[in-house]
């Protein structure tokens, strides 16, 4: 009979002859936050002064101040929790690192955050200082970072805080593929979740802990195999898919919390849109009874705080002259969502692959291949800023060329809708190429029909044929499991421009420009 049973049975035996004693709790959250301090669009890029004024901003760590004030008054107990990926995705990341992050993490009062794969994108330097700085725990469980001398004595596996006088075990998570999706070094050693969770949960009950909140930066699909494989997890706080969970929008991926037995799981979109407000009650065991609530929409009816709009300001000065400079005019608005590039062909998508092929087609290249998670924002139509186009490209990726054989390169293909279920990054965005795609196929066979350029025309791709290609640098380095380009590149250039200033600049040759699909890619 497992620890948390026993519990049950005891608790259950002492209550037979005493009223129960319930406990709530208010488990407010955010998730996949990205560096958006200032308030975004509609679109989730950057939100101009005329859209303002006219009230169609969202988030923005000045509304997150007055809402979470707000939500903590509500409740009376309350923890504010964080599923991952705080770093990258604005030139205030660029800048700044993990200080920015850090400064209004504390100011908004944290309890406790798991680590992105994100946070790792510049190495566990970044991340070491990021970890010194914040007021609160940072955490993860499937991770061995005993052999990584800058984090191995200072995240932990998991944490017991104390609210209301219970006791409250929190685990973190981060992805399974981590070292595939960002810069962790060869010392880190990332496990299997399920198993990280329950070693943890063991733990944490035999302690005395019943009440256990795991904040998992693995996905929606990942957190419902975590719920379902392991007991003892009362509340999964999820990151990384960026889903929107809720009981009143039709956008919304599933229920707010979606229950797989008695876990609930939660998630909050991403970027500061959304306030995560879970209410929990959990019996004298440590079971939950109830569990309800809505993301809170940071809309223009939530009132910023002035003294962080200003001290947001003051950060910005330093990134004003990049940002404000106009490189283009877009026709119409270009699609960067991940919902759309991510699973199928996006017209931010065709941009940026083009893009990088019109910058090298001189050397003979002929085949572009960009990961769809490496466009993280839609540009709005009407004048384009750097500061936009930084918002879509912000990892400082530089174009790589190098050639491969045609194998290679569907290898390649199918790599990129491998996780296409999960909505995984490494969904393919091609120029120079055409492919279809069938998901009801088993994983390693999904593609068909590739083709590519030849002169004026298209013919088949050749297995032996050897392309020249142009990428991203993450991405001919293995990044988003394309190790086929790690290993089979032959002549890699991995030093080229910047991604973004390279699709700045054909914007600017292009304008006014105008976004556009044409079947380069097909779902069957």
């Amino acid at each position: 009979m497992n620890s948390r049973l026993l519990a049950s049975v005891a608790a259950l035996a002492l209550s037979a002859g005493a009223a129960s004693a319930e406990y709530t709790l208010t488990i407010l959250h955010t998730n996949d936050f990205h560096a958006r301090f200032e308030p975004i669009s509609s679109s989730d890029s950057a939100c101009g002064a005329e859209a303002a004024a006219e009230g169609k901003c969202f988030g923005g760590t000045a509304r997150l101040v007055t809402a979470i004030a707000d939500a903590r008054a509500r409740s009376n107990n309350s923890i504010l929790v964080d599923g991952g990926d705080q770093f990258q995705g604005t030139l205030f990341y660029t800048y700044y690192k993990g200080a920015a992050s850090a400064e209004f993490m504390n100011k908004l009062g944290y309890d406790a955050m798991t680590v992105g794969n994100h946070e790792f994108d510049d190495g566990p330097e970044v991340l070491k200082g990021f970890v010194e700085t914040v007021d609160f725990p940072i955490l993860m469980s499937n991770a061995d970072i005993s052999g990584e001398p800058l984090l191995a004595d200072i995240i932990q596996k998991s944490v017991v805080i104390e609210k209301g006088g219970e006791k409250l075990g929190l685990i973190g998570l981060t992805p399974h593929d981590t070292d595939e999706l960002a810069s962790p070094g060869p010392n880190v050693i990332f496990t299997d979740p399920v198993g990280a969770v329950q070693a943890e949960v063991d733990k944490l009950t035999a302690e005395g802990v019943t009440k256990i909140i795991v904040l998992s930066h693995s996905g929606y699909v990942v957190d419902k195999e975590i719920a379902a494989g392991t007991t003892g997890v009362d509340v999964i706080v999820g990151g990384h898919s960026n889903t929107y969970l809720s009981n009143a929008s039709e956008d919304a991926e599933g229920p707010y919390p979606t229950m797989v037995g008695q876990t609930a799981i939660v998630s909050a979109y991403a970027y500061g849109k959304f306030l995560g407000e879970l209410n929990v009650t959990f019996d004298d065991a440590g079971v939950v009874t109830e569990a309800s609530g809505e993301p809170l929409i940071m809309d223009a009816a939530v009132v910023q705080d002035e003294a962080t709009v200003a001290r947001i300001a003051e950060l910005a000065v330093p990134l004003e002259e990049i940002r404000q400079k106009v490189v283009a005019e877009a026709a119409e608005a270009i699609d960067g969502d991940r919902g759309s590039c991510r699973a199928q062909e996006c017209t931010m998508g065709n941009l940026v692959a083009d893009a990088m092929l019109d910058r090298v087609a001189d050397q003979g290249v002929t085949i572009a291949i960009a990961n769809g998670g490496g466009l993280r924002a839609s540009i709005d139509a009407g004048e384009v800023t750097m500061g936009e186009v930084l918002t879509v490209l912000p990892f400082q990726n530089t174009l790589s060329t190098f050639q491969a054989p045609g194998a290679t390169v569907v290898a390649a293909l199918e790599n990129g809708v491998s996780q296409y279920e999960e909505g995984a990054g490494r969904f393919v965005q091609v120029a120079g190429l055409t492919y279809s795609f069938d998901v009801t196929q088993p994983v390693g066979s999904r593609v068909s029909d590739v083709m590519v350029k030849a002169g004026e025309d298209w013919a088949p791709i050749e297995p032996e044929t050897v392309y020249g290609i142009v990428t991203n640098n993450y991405v001919r380095n293995g990044g988003d499991g394309f190790k086929m380009f790690a290993t089979d590149a032959q002549n890699a250039y991995d030093f080229g421009p910047d991604l973004a200033d390279v699709t700045a600049e054909y914007l600017a040759e292009n304008t006014p420009y105008t976004p556009y699909l044409d079947g380069r890619i097909t779902k069957k």
